[in-house]
């Protein structure tokens, strides 16, 4: 029998990350609002995360998806989901610590000792460097380049959109690779920011646009001991930490948010009195409050779905593009019902809506784009890749 309902210790230990952001984060919004309405960062300072974090360490939040050898809880993706959902019910961006990316534990003992040890310790921070001006989505069409030269590897190129670029003390690279005059696939490097590459920030429209950056390499030269993976290999290494993102964590951010906006609405429709009264006894807001919570739920199964698929081993291509198409269309609808329901007050910069309708657009465009999701669905149908409907 099909069951989506998590386990109790799941559902627990979701409750505990309930209370956490309760507590602790969502106190903070009115500040962070102000402070961005003054022109100041609308994002916790370093020094704001590390304390939480210490204080979500004392509460035994740390290490959520590490490993129990390197002293993290090793909790299953459903977990994880629920853990992530809960989260993103604020647009107070944290993360706990003692975490690395999943790709790292793929590396050799001593790459493992020099990156992933310090990165789940918090001594060094990590960034993902695949997207390039011209190949975003197109992740196959890199043109940064690699190139043999006796023992090391000479790097050329230019990344662009790369989360924690500014912060990063290392970065994974993804470089096409030349031996010998020969092109040999792509392949990843794991290259320290004291090799010489730079960063610059890159300024958008959300309110975590401190966080990317565009990197520049120009002749930095690195030992063979730098590759990560064997030589052609690395855009199955990159593919690894995409299905992730666009199966769960995009959903889960949708979730987060999409709950504690309809939340907002019910609260406004059922105060807001208008030509006698209440917004609740307009039929168009019960209809509009409605068909958020319809996406809504639609979108928690589909995520449910995909981290069972991740406990149990199996595919999630196909999954992946589905999850990751309806969550960003689906957050950005619902938050524009929201501001709708609440009027001038809901695009006004006193309410997290205002934050939100920003911060939510680019989930239809990072990590492949509505149009290159559609498409990948599209083609596994066309092709027999998977039958439709297919779910189980």
């Amino acid at each position: 029998m099909l069951n989506f309902r998590p386990s109790d210790e799941e559902l627990a230990i979701a409750q505990t990350v309930r209370d956490f952001v309760s507590k602790e984060l969502k106190p903070l919004e009115a500040n962070i609002l102000q402070r961005g309405a003054n022109g100041g960062p609308e994002y916790l300072i370093p020094e704001e995360h590390a304390g939480l974090r210490e204080r979500a360490k004392n509460a035994g939040l740390w290490g959520i998806d590490t490993p129990e050898e390197y002293g993290g809880a090793d909790l299953n993706w459903v977990a994880q989901l629920l853990i992530e959902s809960e989260l993103r019910s604020t647009f107070v961006s944290f993360t706990f610590g003692g975490s690395a990316p999943e790709v790292l534990y793929t590396l050799g003992e001593e790459h493992k000792e020099r990156y992933l040890v310090p990165t789940i310790e918090g001594e060094k921070v990590f960034c993902f460097a695949l997207s390039e001006p011209g190949a975003g989505s197109d992740a196959r069409n890199l043109r940064t380049t690699a190139v043999k030269s006796g023992d090391d590897w000479i790097i050329n190129g230019e990344k662009t959109w790369i989360s924690w670029g500014n912060e990063a003390d290392y970065a994974l690279v993804f470089c096409r690779t030349v031996v010998d005059g020969e092109e040999r696939g792509i392949t990843s490097f794991l290259i320290d920011r004291e090799a010489g590459w730079t960063s610059t920030p890159i300024a958008l429209m959300g309110a975590s646009h401190h966080r990317v950056a565009t990197l520049s390499f120009q002749d930095v030269r690195v030992p063979d001991s730098a590759r990560a993976g064997d030589v052609g290999a690395g855009f199955s290494t990159a593919l690894q930490t995409i299905y992730r993102g666009r199966a769960i964590e995009g959903p889960a951010l949708a979730i987060g948010v999409s709950q504690r906006l309809i939340e907002f609405a019910i609260e406004h429709a059922n105060n807001r009195v208008t030509f006698g009264k209440p917004l609740a006894e307009r039929e168009n807001i019960k209809m509009s409050i409605a068909e958020c919570e319809v996406e809504l739920q639609a979108m928690k199964l589909l995520a449910l779905n995909a981290a069972w698929r991740g406990d149990t081993g199996g595919d999630l291509r196909h999954l992946a593009a589905v999850n990751k198409y309806y969550a960003g269309t689906m957050v950005n609808r619902v938050v524009d019902r929201v501001m709708q329901i609440h009027g001038a007050m809901g695009y006004s910069r006193e309410m997290p809506i205002e934050h939100w309708y920003r911060d939510v657009r680019v989930l239809r465009i990072l990590e492949g784009t509505d149009e290159i999701n559609l498409m990948t669905v599209g083609r596994n149908l066309l092709k027999g890749y998977v039958k439709p409907g297919a779910v189980y």
